[in-house]
């Protein structure tokens, strides 16, 4: 891997939340970061708010946008080291309301978008010996009554991380990706659509089930993606790191 001061760091979703918190470290350590989002507001605050920050207005479930982010990463910077794929969907979907929009709408997201975003980033990638950190979930791989296709979609990106450890290991690039718990983000009203009370009540019983007795804050997610990102992750390949203050083994 490179020093921080050369390495170019693109992150999906990276307007707010955890991605905001990754971008801002990253840049705070002399990387120059690209985040994408759908909304240009958050996405122009944040590249003012910090030096080093540029964006890219992106869908990451849409097809068309993946290839022209990457492209447009190499046109500004000239390389790319680290993907974090870090945009999701999710909702609170029992199965009898599941319908074959609702779903496809999480796998794009999910699934669909870091997969052709991993595909156009692979000969950056290999050029740099570069990494992809891909954010699962708790509940990708602990099960969750209402979040069965939200759980599924993550369970892939998780098995996705190890496969593609496994495929692109020859060509120098590190797969791993972090399952991020309960965060203090917009997640459950902005991806969830839940109310504020149903969000209040979700967050109490989520803190009453984390063994650490808080939820947690972007930053402590962002600073895991960082280190498996760098030279602390140089040897790190394949796996998914839980970050969620014990839940998945409670």
């Amino acid at each position: 891997m490179q020093e921080s001061n050369n390495r170019v760091i693109l992150i999906t979703g990276g307007a707010a939340g955890i991605g905001r918190a990754a971008a801002l470290r990253f840049a705070q350590d002399g990387a120059r970061v690209v985040v994408t989002g759908r909304r240009e507001a958050p996405l122009q605050a944040l590249a003012a708010e910090q030096p080093g920050i540029g964006y890219v207005v992106a869908d990451a479930g849409k097809a068309a946008d993946a290839a022209r982010t990457i492209a447009t990463v190499i046109e500004r910077h000239g390389r790319l080291d680290v993907l974090v794929n870090n945009a999701g969907a999710g909702a609170i979907l029992p199965l009898q309301e599941a319908d074959a929009e609702r779903i496809r709408d999480i796998f794009e997201v999910n699934v669909i978008g870091p997969s052709l975003l991993a595909r156009a980033a692979l000969p950056h990638l290999e050029a740099s010996g570069g990494a992809i950190v891909n954010l699962s979930s708790t509940f990708g791989h602990k099960a969750g009554a209402l979040l069965s296709h939200y759980g599924a979609s993550k369970a892939a990106i998780e098995h996705l991380t190890r496969c593609w450890a496994l495929e692109l290991a020859p060509r120098g690039i590190r797969v791993n990706a972090v399952a991020a718990g309960p965060t203090e983000t917009d997640f459950l009203a902005e991806r969830m659509g839940l109310t504020p009370e149903q969000i209040e009540a979700v967050k109490a019983e989520e803190t009453a089930r984390i063994p650490l007795g808080r939820r947690g804050a972007p930053a402590d997610v962002a600073e895991v993606i960082v280190a498996l990102a760098g030279p602390m992750g140089g040897w790190i390949t394949g796996q998914v790191l839980a970050v969620d203050g014990g839940l998945n083994i409670a």
